[in-house]
């Protein structure tokens, strides 16, 4: 779930497209150059603007191409509009607890106007404004304001906002409202693409409520000679552990641990009995940062034929003794040191 979410402006939490290809045409019109449709300009323009004007104007100094469009922008019939969800998404994310910053190549007399007139100034824990190349300027936000990397999107409609968030290391969020094609912004590979900000919402919505804790079963595994089961996964760092999983709805937890023994392991078992309960919260050995919550249980295996699924990599049965000294997962440590202590284990 990202905790940080920083916005481009134009293009992404405002509409100023149509007045900035009037400005441009205007600007290309005192050259001589035909001027560009809408189409055509969602499909060349890019960032940063130095670059489209070497291209299309390579003659001409940029501090002279600015001089002219700023004007044509004041002059533009076309108004500037809020976007469709971004108040909204805004909102979203005060009430979450999300921190939000801009980082705009927009001229910063205009930027400011434009938060004023849409009454978005309190909404930004800082911004960051006529930023010719924001990759320039991506890590020293991030260091800034001591953003997580790993907990942080950029949210842009243009490739040059994918690129700046791969610059710096956090998650791209391409929408498709704003000033480069679909098709351009496609080829860049954005990390999550989104038609606007309302389907953004929506979709951190969701997994918000997926990144609430998971309840999960797993079962010290005996043969009822003294032997227990361990397997080695790299889910927890190939290290070794016992069968278990999530619990799916409308399963109890004995029938999950039934179900999930069965399919990492290809057995069946008997005198299932509850051990304790533990909490996994992000913890370094796992995969991916998660919450677990660790229903743990002793369970006798019916045979000893083990046939492990693709989750798994290797088993071993042996006594207690010598699990105890494998490189074991803690919440595998914990359990099976419980068993010892409380004699569960039959000898």
């Amino acid at each position: 779930m990202f905790r940080n979410l920083i916005f481009d402006w134009s293009g992404t939490l405002v509409d100023d497209l149509g007045p900035v290809i009037e400005a441009t045409n205007a600007v290309l019109g005192l050259y001589n150059l035909a001027p560009l449709n809408r189409e055509t300009f969602r499909r060349r323009f890019r960032l940063p603007y130095r670059e489209f004007y070497q291209e299309v104007l390579p003659h001409v100094a940029l501090e002279e191409l600015e001089a002219h469009f700023r004007p044509a922008f004041d002059r533009a019939m076309t108004p500037v509009t809020i976007l469709p969800h971004a108040r909204e998404k805004l909102d979203w994310c005060r009430a979450n607890g999300i921190r939000t910053f801009v980082l705009t190549s927009m001229d910063s007399v205009a930027f400011g106007k434009q938060m004023d007139d849409f009454g978005l100034r309190g909404h930004f824990e800082a911004t960051y404004s006529g930023i010719l190349d924001k990759r320039d300027w991506i890590h020293r936000i991030l260091e800034t304001h001591g953003l997580d990397p790993m907990e942080t999107a950029f949210v842009g409609d243009m490739t040059h906002d994918v690129e700046t968030a791969r610059h710096g290391g956090v998650s791209s969020i391409a929408v498709l409202t704003g000033y480069n094609h679909p098709e351009v912004l496609a080829a860049v590979r954005p990390d999550i693409t989104v038609p606007d900000l309302g389907v953004l919402r929506e979709l951190l919505n969701k997994r918000r409520r997926e990144d609430r804790p998971v309840s999960t079963v797993g079962a010290l595994l005996h043969d009822g000679a003294g032997r227990v089961l361990m397997v080695r996964t790299h889910k927890w760092g190939h290290r070794w552990g016992i069968p278990g999983g999530k619990i799916e709805r409308g399963e109890t937890s004995v029938a999950a641990l039934r179900r999930e023994v069965r399919e990492e392991t290809g057995l069946e078992v008997d005198d299932v009995r509850f051990v304790l309960a533990q909490d996994s919260i992000d913890s370094p050995e796992f995969e991916r940062p998660a919450h677990f919550i660790l229903l743990n249980y002793i369970a006798r295996a019916r045979s000893t034929g083990v046939r492990l699924n693709d989750e798994a990599e290797d088993f071993l049965w042996l006594s207690p003794a010598d699990a105890l000294a494998m490189d074991l997962n803690l919440p595998t440590r914990t359990l099976l040191a419980e068993c010892i202590e409380r004699g569960l284990i039959p000898s």
